[in-house]
């Protein structure tokens, strides 16, 4: 096993596209890291670059004690599973799983049998003669794991491969993943676009915006307290209310109405500075009846969440989301107030969108 160290990585395209841009980053021994972004981030173009099938424009990238920045990717001792698995179709399953040994040169019977072993490990006994076009999307996504497997990687890199399945398969397979990886220690980077996989699975995460990395931290770290305003909007699946405001003595004016200003960031700002209030719609409670620093507003929309609702409330220059228990949702047209859970209110700068007060998790890039 290995830790993965970027530093000063970049890759630039033809025009000056910086796909990856000066970026340094450490990834422990054991751990499973998740790369997360918008489309267009970079977050393949980085996985790709620290596979070898990217040339990096500068920087380096070491894998273990080897500076592995100039070999190719099967010098590197790395595994990669691909969005569509990339299995042979004219070959069977067991074929496709040894297939990598034949090109490292390991005798037949030496190959057979790790693709065998891995084969049982992911429960493909019974279908090892069989070809990809008689597999379902889940039993080729194993036998692109075992194939990875068979290989005895320092290093696993996944690029989005549960995104081809549907969404009862993703929830299994997500399981299946983080348990596996678990089992074997192996470090692993995973792409994805989906926030939930990566809150789900991941021990760490890095959010990518532009070719840099915005926040590095646990998912209860990213979720809880993102350090600035695009990793704020970008995570959660209710996006976090952003509200802007100015500094009244020890409270804020937000549109108009006066809220207290969290005792823990009054030294952080100053008496006129405009800034952000950042509260997630999980942690604000809802009441009919007027509540002193709380937010008035009229009940515009209720969206079923399942086990939960989305209300909207809207009033002047504000729209405020908050979730409540199934069944609680005040109705349409209603007056409401809603109140942060003490210790929620995330404090931003205007002008850069960045956390005023020290952050649980850094900044990155």
């Amino acid at each position: 096993m290995a830790q993965i160290d970027l530093v000063n990585l970049s890759k630039v395209y033809p025009g000056d596209v910086r796909a990856v841009d000066d970026l340094t980053l450490t990834i422990p021994d054991g751990e499973f890291f998740a790369l997360l972004g918008p489309s267009g981030c970079g977050k393949t173009t980085l996985l790709r670059t620290i596979a070898g099938l990217e040339e990096a424009t500068s920087g380096s990238v070491r894998i273990g004690d080897r500076d592995v920045t100039r070999l190719p990717p099967g010098k590197r001792e790395l595994a990669m599973v691909f969005q569509d698995y990339a299995l042979f179709p004219h070959m069977t399953v067991v074929d496709n799983i040894s297939y990598p040994l034949k090109i490292k040169g390991l005798a037949k019977e030496d190959r057979l049998d790790r693709a065998v072993k891995a084969g049982d490990e992911l429960s493909l006994d019974g279908l090892m003669e069989r070809r990809p076009s008689e597999l379902s999307g889940g039993q080729q996504q194993r036998v692109a794991l075992a194939r990875a497997i068979a290989t005895h990687p320092q290093v696993f890199l996944f690029d989005e491969p549960l995104s081809n399945l549907d969404a009862r398969l993703r929830l299994e397979a997500r399981t299946f993943l983080k348990r596996l990886q678990r089992d074997l220690g192996v470090t692993t980077v995973f792409v994805t676009h989906d926030q939930a996989e990566a809150l789900a699975m991941a021990d760490r995460m890095a959010v990518m915006q532009s070719g840099r990395i915005r926040q590095v931290g646990t998912a209860r770290e990213v979720f809880q307290h993102p350090v600035n305003t695009f990793v704020a909007n970008f995570i959660g699946s209710t996006p976090m209310n952003l509200l802007d405001a100015s500094v009244r003595g020890d409270a804020l004016d937000v549109a108009g109405q006066r809220v207290d200003l969290p005792e823990d960031v009054r030294r952080h700002v100053t008496d006129g500075q405009e800034v952000v209030v950042g509260v997630r719609p999980e942690y604000l409670t809802v009441s009919s009846s007027a509540v002193d620093g709380g937010l008035q507003g009229v009940v515009a929309i209720v969206e079923n969440l399942g086990t939960a609702a989305l209300v909207t409330l809207e009033a002047d220059d504000l729209s405020v989301a908050v979730t409540v228990p199934d069944g609680e949702e005040p109705p349409i047209g209603a007056d409401a107030w809603v109140t942060p859970v003490p210790g929620r209110v995330l404090i931003y700068r205007r002008e850069d969108g960045e956390l005023v007060d020290a952050p649980v998790a850094a900044a990155v890039g």
